[in-house]
């Protein structure tokens, strides 16, 4: 569907349920949750607070915090963002209180994540390789013992008592994040991290009540996201990669009934992602090349569901909620260089956005109706 120049729907409200009464947004942008490499043994720090400020004045609906782990052991890098104490949630609580004084017109949510077998690497533009304890690594951790690239040391194989700790880290970040006023908690359960691993069989071949079978190896995840249910009532929803884009891996159709059952559980959204698990993957790349995965899961789940992936222009944004593909839409490198892409689709669409005045100024002139006034004779 080509948007044709009606009403807007990208620019419409949209209200996330919740058991405390929900969370209405006013448009349907979001901000994904981009990795900044940026914390100092978990705290975050000055870039945060800078990328977080900039982002909160984007004109998106909702800011996602990039994938914060819920145990040291769980970073990707060691210099990845981290809320498993009273020292990390003070920093990041400080940070966001600051960022957000200057825009508090932004709903925020978090991720919250383990990173499973792919923990404990380099940084992005370093290599990305596993770092040994020389180096400043750490012992991972997995459904199995089954490495992420051949050449790799593998994982320890998660015990019970494992499983259980890690379970009760997310219980305590979200309620770290609930203190500080997030409004929403997204748990990450896609790009071969952790809660993905469980899921897919080209990482999960274990032997007990959590591998083998579809109903196994979703049972830690769903047990996971229904103890983070119980303790967090703000918005809670999912992101999920809904194909390993491996033959035998992880697939939409597992992905739409898996959305299903955490529905039942209270789910208020799922984000759709894909890949990440498997150096084997064969994804086609292709602006919404991952639009058929949302559409699908939504369809069958019924569930607010968020599409991302090569989306960059406002109206093929306008597309994707028109169509119904998706409810909301994300965007994330995108929105890293052009951080006023908010502003663009307003001006683009006939949407109206909330920003902070001192920007106001800023705008050409035919745009200065995204702000719903016309911001002119400021000295």
């Amino acid at each position: 569907m080509v948007y044709a120049g009606a009403m807007s729907l990208l620019f419409s409200p949209i209200t996330l349920p919740s058991p405390h009464g929900g969370l209405t947004l006013p448009n349907r942008i979001v901000i994904a949750p981009m990795c900044q490499y940026s914390a100092v043994d978990g705290c975050a720090s000055d870039w945060h607070l800078m990328h977080w400020g900039n982002l909160l004045n984007s004109g998106a609906g909702l800011f996602t915090i990039e994938a914060t782990a819920v145990l040291p052991e769980g970073r990707i890098t060691p210099a990845c963002l981290g809320l498993w104490d009273a020292h990390t949630e003070r920093a990041l609580a400080d940070t966001l209180r600051r960022a957000r004084k200057l825009a508090p017109h932004t709903a925020v949510c978090i991720q919250l994540a383990h990173a499973g077998r792919k923990a404990s690497s380099a940084l992005p533009w370093a290599g990305a390789q596993l770092l040994s304890p020389a180096q400043g690594g750490w012992e991972t951790f997995a459904p199995s013992a089954l490495p992420h690239l051949p050449s790799e040391p593998p994982p320890t194989a998660m015990t019970l008592e494992h499983m259980a700790q890690v379970r009760d880290a997310f219980v305590q970040a979200a309620q770290r994040a609930a203190r500080m006023g997030i409004e929403a908690v997204e748990i990450h359960s896609a790009h071969g991290y952790l809660l993905h691993e469980f899921l897919s069989p080209l990482a999960n071949q274990r032997s007990d009540a959590y591998g083998g079978s579809f109903e196994n190896r979703i049972r830690y995840p769903l047990e996971l996201f229904a103890a983070v249910r119980q303790a967090f009532g703000g918005v809670l929803g999912l992101r999920l990669s809904a194909s390993d884009w491996v033959e035998g891996g992880w697939n939409c159709d597992q992905s739409a009934e898996f959305a299903k059952r955490l529905k039942a559980l209270g789910c208020d959204f799922i984000h759709v992602s894909s890949g990440g698990v498997s150096p084997m993957q064969k994804i086609a790349l292709g602006a919404g090349y991952q639009l058929p995965f949302a559409r699908q899961i939504r369809q069958t789940s019924g569930l607010v569901t968020t599409a991302v992936g090569l989306i960059t222009d406002p109206h093929q944004a306008e597309a994707i909620v028109q169509s119904g593909d998706a409810d909301l839409v994300a965007l994330a490198r995108a929105v890293l260089y052009q951080p006023r892409w908010g502003w663009q689709a307003a001006a683009a669409l006939g949407g109206e956005v909330q920003a902070n005045p001192v920007y106001w100024r800023s705008l050409p002139r035919e745009a200065q109706a995204v702000f719903g006034k016309v911001a002119v004779g400021v000295r």
